[in-house]
Order: C-alpha cells, then structure tokens, then sequence
C-alpha cells in the first residue's frame, strides 16, 4: 500500500470500534472491500455516488451509515426490503455483515440494477433478489413478500415513506427510516398530515458518524395494533 492510500479494511474497523457496531469478521471485510472497489470502479462510468466523493465519505456515509441497521436485523429470518436502493444502500452492507439476511432491493433505473447485479455476483451473496420496478408495482412487487424490515434511503420525506410502505407492513414488521438533524420537523409534519393513525413510532435511535458533523436517527415505526 502505498503512503497516505486509504485503507478501507483498517478505517472501516476503527469506524465500528468508535460507533459500538458489530466488528465484522475477516470474510465480511473482504465482502465489504470488493463492494467498495467495484463501487468506484462502476461510479466513473455511471451515476452511482456523488462524483466528488471521497473515500472517507463513501465509507462513512454509506458503509457505516448502513452498518447501523444491523442490530435491528438481529433476529433469524429477517428479511429486508430496500425500496429505490440505488448502488445498493443499505441493503446490501447489511446482506454482507449479515449473510443469513433475506433481502429484496427495488430500483427501477436499468444502469443501476446492472451495477447491482454485477457486484452481488462479484461479492458471492446468495437469496438476495433485485426487481426493476418502482414501490407501486403490485406485479413485481407483491404485498404479501415476507418481509420483516422496510427501509428507503431514496424517499426523503417521514411521510412519503410510510405512505409508501403501508401495503406491505403486517403487525410486528417494522419501517425503518434513517434521517439527519430535521427529522422533528418530518416527524411533525407527517403527524399533522392526517394519515398517523396507522403507524406508530416505536423507538429511536441516534448516532454520529466518526469524521462527520451532525447527528444521524433512526426511527422505527409499526404499524399500530
């Protein structure tokens, strides 16, 4: 390695250590390493990331920023469905740390799912199923999938995610939205839209990423009983 080069195994070890995330094991890095490499690979061709972005942001903002969603998707038979999940995120830094993960990612731009199946056949990750569609496809998309865990890095509003995913939360299956510092202010606006009577928040949970400013939420919602 050459001096000053970024080592992605090493930062992404002392990033967990500082966050008390799950220390990945020596195949997850590995896992996690081919995803990064082929990430900056493909990005120079098409529009996976910010073009600007440095490694450092690539590995905090979304490497780590998924990784917080483990401990929620604890449980055996968790199955995870990541609507409009772009290059991946978060869905599958969570397939790798956690290889025994049901996961369905949803992207309906065509370039983006061949990076998406492209690296899932490089990183070696089994039952992971990707569709070209959009969250309204009932065809491709059914209701009725299995999934325990919902979650959407693309939608930005609390409100237009929830409304997004009533039709796929049965009780115990949990919405989980990642926000920045206005999450208040989304919180509020869709309790006062009128349509808060189907989910609940249930709890929350905050964290800071190592180099950059600002606290980072997750809220997790269910539908109410």
């Amino acid at each position: 390695m050459n001096k000053g080069e970024f080592d992605f195994i090493q930062e992404l070890l002392s990033g967990c250590n500082r966050m008390e995330l799950p220390e990945p094991d020596d195949k997850i890095l590995d896992t996690l390493f081919v995803y990064f490499t082929e990430l900056k690979h493909w990005s120079r061709r098409i529009n996976l990331i910010a073009k600007k972005a440095t490694d450092r942001e690539i590995l905090e903002k979304h490497f780590l920023d998924s990784l917080t969603l483990l401990p929620l998707l604890a449980k055996t038979g968790s199955h995870l469905l990541d609507i409009g999940t772009g290059a991946g995120f978060p869905g599958l830094v969570c397939k790798a740390a956690k290889p025994d993960l049901q996961l369905t990612l949803v992207e309906p731009r065509l370039k983006r799912v061949s990076f998406l199946s492209h690296v899932t056949r490089k990183m070696e990750l089994d039952d992971v199923r990707i569709l070209t569609c959009r969250a309204e496809d009932e065809d491709k998309l059914v209701s009725d999938g299995g999934y325990t865990h919902i979650t959407s890095r693309a939608v930005s509003e609390i409100r237009n995610i929830l409304a997004m995913s009533s039709r796929f939360v049965k009780p115990g299956v949990q919405v989980i939205c990642m926000k920045g510092p206005k999450w208040e202010e989304e919180l509020a606006a869709w309790q006062e839209s009128g349509n808060s009577d189907f989910f609940y928040l249930c709890s929350r949970k905050e964290y800071t990423l190592p180099h950059f400013e600002g606290r980072r939420y997750l809220l997790i919602f269910e539908k109410v009983k």
